[in-house]
């Protein structure tokens, strides 16, 4: 994996977790990382286990540049559509930064200009650029975070267990408790 997808220029990773999900919010992150950082865990959200994203969620806080995180929720999904939202989120993010990168390194295919900084998708960035695996970890922290703690208003939906996911235990708790106001009803829910 390599730190930046260039290095001429002070370069943020931005990434978003939740696309996905049939309940809560998109959650984006975005990290400058210092040239020199590394992490034997550091990876793919997906590919790193929930005890070592938090690990890695500690040491990005501690030692990230600048880092910050941006939220877009059920109702902007259901209005925009999850792609605009997903990187609505991510244009928050970059907004939230301390220090303002001059150019911008994104997980995916898709992304929308920011002001007039240069940008790159990279389809799986997340496993190839350790900015974008970085902004990967806080993202999906962040959010796993927002679904425990909705769990707790609504254990019904097992959100501290599947996150939102479309899993069949969700489905299930769908079909027998009808949907509630942290579901995005512009998704197929059953």
């Amino acid at each position: 994996m390599i730190n930046t997808f260039q290095d001429k220029l002070t370069e943020v990773g931005v990434d978003e977790a939740g696309r996905g999900c049939l309940a809560g919010p998109v959650v984006a992150a975005a990290v400058i990382l210092p040239a020199d950082y590394k992490h034997h865990l550091l990876n793919d959200s997906k590919k790193v286990s929930e005890k070592n994203r938090l690990i890695l969620k500690k040491d990005i806080e501690e030692k990230a540049i600048s880092y910050a995180v941006g939220i877009v929720d059920i109702k902007t999904i259901d209005d925009i559509n999850i792609l605009q939202s997903a990187i609505l989120a991510m244009h928050k993010a970059i907004d939230k930064l301390k220090v303002k990168p001059e150019f911008i390194a994104v997980d995916g295919n898709k992304f929308n200009n920011y002001k007039d900084i240069p940008h790159q998708t990279v389809i799986k960035g997340d496993g190839k650029i350790l900015n974008i695996a970085a902004a990967s970890i806080l993202a999906k922290t962040y959010r796993d975070q927002i679904m425990t703690d909705l769990d707790k208003q609504h254990p019904e939906y097992l959100w501290s267990k599947n996150k939102g996911y479309p899993t069949k235990a969700h489905r299930e708790m769908i079909r027998k408790h009808g949907v509630n106001l942290n579901h995005r009803t512009s998704f197929k829910l059953l």
